[in-house]
């Protein structure tokens, strides 16, 4: 039957074009953000992982930012740690060198003390110049100081939960001066620290050279305590390398699993742009067809 009124080929050609323009919005839009899952309305259980999964990427970023002050940190007290224990030329292994040297019968030990007194300013200043960022785990003040450092190491978040990992570092462990003189080297033992040994008065008696023989097992016993506590320093600066590389790969594990859930496949969404928009003309030229149709009517008429 045809009717003025109602032309259903027309009102279907029309159905099939707004369907048509519908889905190539959506095609276009996912081409011009790369996403197929851009809001909420896309896929809300989707975007809702994503979401969570990108805040705990910034979360992750946020520590590998932390662990490169870490490491940082640990580095610039490592280097002065082995810069106090030295070599043949400075620092406590010629410290020990020289007094082994002052052992010997006639010598003049206030030359030797000279030394003794440089390397003593050197290491020193050494501990105080062991700073980044404010912080200086060798030489410490009672009260300002914090008796340990929690260095963020990791994030994770199960659930609702997040867990964040921290290298906990004791100061005590790697000081060497303190104001309470509780250090490695400024620790008394006997009569004297490392810090104040001098041996400009001593001569060859037998009481001098059993205080010589003390003062070597001292600094022997402190090149010993550096040592360890610059070995210790060297195992915090591994894990933070270790644990810097595993965030940074974690990353890119995270941002690919939110790839995969929202990102949009381009060779498949361009194939698909194509045939919309061949759709789009065909339903363009259906409607067209569909209206004229109605003038036939007209002949009716004449």
């Amino acid at each position: 039957m045809s009717s003025l009124l109602t032309n259903s080929t027309a009102m279907t050609a029309l159905q099939t074009l707004r369907s048509v323009g519908s889905q190539l919005s959506t095609t276009q839009n996912r081409i011009a953000t790369g996403q197929r899952v851009a809001t909420a309305s896309d896929n809300a259980a989707y975007w809702s992982i994503a979401t969570s999964m990108r805040a705990d990427n910034a979360a992750l970023s946020a520590v590998s930012d932390s662990l490169g002050l870490s490491a940082a940190t640990v580095d610039t007290e490592y280097t002065a740690l082995t810069t106090v224990i030295g070599d043949k030329d400075s620092g406590l292994t010629k410290l020990q060198s020289l007094l082994v040297q002052a052992k010997t019968a006639g010598i003049d030990r206030t030359k030797i003390q000279a030394d003794v007194t440089q390397i003593q300013q050197q290491m020193k200043s050494t501990a105080n110049a062991a700073t980044f960022n404010g912080i200086n785990w060798l030489s410490t003040t009672t009260g300002t100081t914090p008796t340990s450092f929690s260095l963020v190491s990791s994030y994770s978040r199960v659930g609702g939960t997040p867990t964040i990992g921290s290298i906990t570092v004791t100061t005590a462990n790697y000081t060497l001066y303190s104001s309470t003189q509780t250090g490695i080297l400024d620790t008394v033992s006997g009569s004297a620290s490392v810090d104040t040994i001098n041996i400009s008065a001593l001569t060859d008696s037998a009481a001098d050279q059993t205080t010589l023989d003390g003062y070597i097992a001292q600094v022997t016993t402190a090149i010993n305590s550096v040592a360890a506590s610059a070995a210790n320093l060297g195992a915090v600066k591994n894990r933070i390398s270790t644990n810097s590389e595993f965030v940074k790969s974690l990353m890119d594990s995270v941002d690919r699993g939110v790839g995969q859930l929202v990102d949009a496949d381009m060779n498949a969404e361009s194939t698909r742009l194509a045939a919309l928009q061949v759709q789009q003309q065909l339903g363009v030229q259906a409607l067209s067809i569909a209206n004229n149709s109605s003038q036939s009517i007209l002949s009716l008429f004449r």
